[in-house]
């Protein structure tokens, strides 16, 4: 797919208003605002779950503390993270699905990845690593491999960074403060996993800020 062909998917995927066509009571709470950024160059995505309030409010990926902790974790600054050219940045729910009542957000809508996950993974060819970023990224991107919890998936992450998978996955904890206490039971996550993602970023991006 050239790179003509993947700007006309990414104006197909933010014209999106499947949710906005849904019955009463199964529509989303506000108007649909898809967040996805790629270019077909890039070498590394970013698998999220769906944009905060935040994000929707700005049309901007990770632009809150749980990306300031990401980029941390990435060892980049904000520059190099936005570069598309090397980044791509695509959640599995491209808009705010709302919230829960409870101070958290509502799961990537149901409709968004059938319909647009393939295409756009096809678009995306030299993909090098995919950042699978909870749950939801990793029951996508690792199918039936995926472990019966995070934990265990994370925790299984060299099995699948350096087997068959086409592109290797790396999955992750989302790095909301709601983690703190999941990051604190699992030292190896820091110690372990964080030096392999910044030799991995480097490799595949450059760039420069972080540690």
């Amino acid at each position: 797919m050239t790179g003509c062909d993947l700007d006309g998917l990414l104006a197909r995927i933010r014209a999106c208003r499947i949710c906005a066509d849904e019955p009463a009571g199964r529509t989303l709470p506000h108007e649909p605002r898809p967040v996805v950024w790629a270019q077909a160059s890039a070498r590394l995505l970013v698998a999220g779950q769906a944009p905060g309030t935040r994000v929707h409010a700005t049309g901007v990926p990770f632009n809150d503390p749980s990306g300031e902790r990401l980029r941390d974790w990435m060892g980049i600054d904000r520059g190099t993270f936005y570069d598309t050219s090397r980044i791509a940045i695509a959640p599995m729910g491209f808009c705010f699905p709302g919230q829960d009542g409870k101070g958290g957000d509502l799961p990537p809508r149901r409709e968004c990845a059938p319909a647009w996950r393939a295409p756009l993974m096809a678009a995306l060819p030299r993909i090098e690593l995919v950042l699978a970023i909870g749950q939801y990224a990793q029951s996508w991107h690792l199918g039936v491999s995926r472990g019966e919890t995070m934990t265990e998936t994370v925790s299984a992450w060299r099995g699948y960074v350096c087997g068959d998978l086409d592109p290797p996955v790396l999955p992750m904890p989302h790095p909301s403060w709601r983690n703190n206490a999941w990051l604190r039971r699992n030292p190896w996550f820091e110690t372990e996993v964080l030096p392999f993602l910044r030799g991995e970023v480097r490799r595949l991006v450059g760039g420069s800020g972080g540690r």
